[in-house]
């Protein structure tokens, strides 16, 4: 009981990993939003590519508690590279670097990892997900924050298979005392990363997603992965997934499929942002390669 107590009254550090690549203007236009928040973050580790991904003299009443890092490009290399680097964190936060977090982000996911000492991994409700069209513009996101951000908390802690990677927090205890990582197989933009990830925790604990954690995905386009590449990657990485056992045939395969039908349905008329004929090729050519039995999701990185 003495040891409940303390758990629920002990400071919980929290440190806050964005990965990015080529997306300077986006992240400079959502870093100063995380300065609103309920709860202050301890520290910000931005992970960059390249010297450009990033100004440090831009980082303004953030510098202070802001530290940017490098690494190889790559999803899973740069996040694992964060992890390298929140050695005093008690839960680590991932954001995308065009995600933007309603003001109690912060203070309702460390209400969440003191209440329940199973969970390690949290994620959020996003009230709009520009990934799923054009991407929605910096200012738009804003007023849905604070438009949702107006109305009273609701609802609980729900159970679900993984986080979503735009916004997923983690217990840093399980992540070092299990040496978890990010799987370097997953090479460029990732794709599944955050299942496998989520599964990988998941064999320690529970995964919980609440509504009182909110924000908004803008899905800004700059900077992402070719079409080609990524409908290889949507039929290889969650095969591989299959093969690891990180991700069950019931949620890989009509993954698979909704994708495969998708970019074969709407190849005669494509969003205006996404490239239909890019990924259907791309879904194509992964398929003859698991015929083939060359699949594999490191391919992506030879293909034009």
């Amino acid at each position: 009981m003495a040891f409940e107590r303390f758990h629920r009254h002990m400071h919980y550090r929290v440190a806050v990993g964005i990965a990015t690549t080529g997306r300077r203007p986006i992240l400079h236009s959502v870093l100063p939003h995380l300065l609103h928040q309920s709860q202050p973050v301890d520290e910000i580790v931005i992970c960059a590519a390249a010297d450009d991904d990033v100004d440090p003299a831009a980082l303004g009443a953030l510098s202070g508690r802001t530290r940017v890092v490098f690494s190889e490009r790559g999803l899973c290399r740069q996040r694992n590279r964060i992890l390298e680097c929140v050695g005093k964190a008690d839960v680590l936060l991932f954001l995308d670097d065009d995600f933007l977090v309603a003001p109690s982000y912060l203070e309702e996911t460390v209400r969440i990892f003191r209440e329940y000492p199973d969970v390690v991994m949290s994620t959020g409700t996003v009230d709009a997900d520009g990934i799923l069209g054009p991407g929605i513009p910096l200012e738009d996101g804003l007023r849905i924050i604070r438009t949702r951000s107006d109305a009273p908390p609701r609802g609980g802690e729900q159970p679900v298979y993984n986080g979503y990677g735009c916004n997923m927090a983690v217990r840093m205890s399980t992540v070092r005392g299990y040496g978890l990582r990010f799987d370097e197989n997953l090479p460029l933009y990732g794709w599944l990363e955050d299942v496998d990830f989520s599964r990988q925790l998941a064999r320690h604990g529970r995964i919980v997603r609440s509504q009182r954690l909110r924000g908004v995905h803008l899905g800004t386009k700059t900077g992402r992965t070719s079409g080609i590449r990524l409908g290889y990657s949507q039929i290889a990485n969650p095969v591989y997934l299959m093969r690891k056992k990180t991700m069950s045939p019931r949620h890989a395969a009509p993954q698979i499929m909704r994708n495969l039908v998708a970019n074969t349905v709407k190849i005669f008329r494509p969003e205006p942002w996404v490239d239909r004929r890019g990924r259907l090729s791309g879904n194509m050519r992964a398929l003859a390669d698991l015929v083939r039995g060359r699949l594999a999701p490191q391919n992506v990185t030879v293909l034009e």
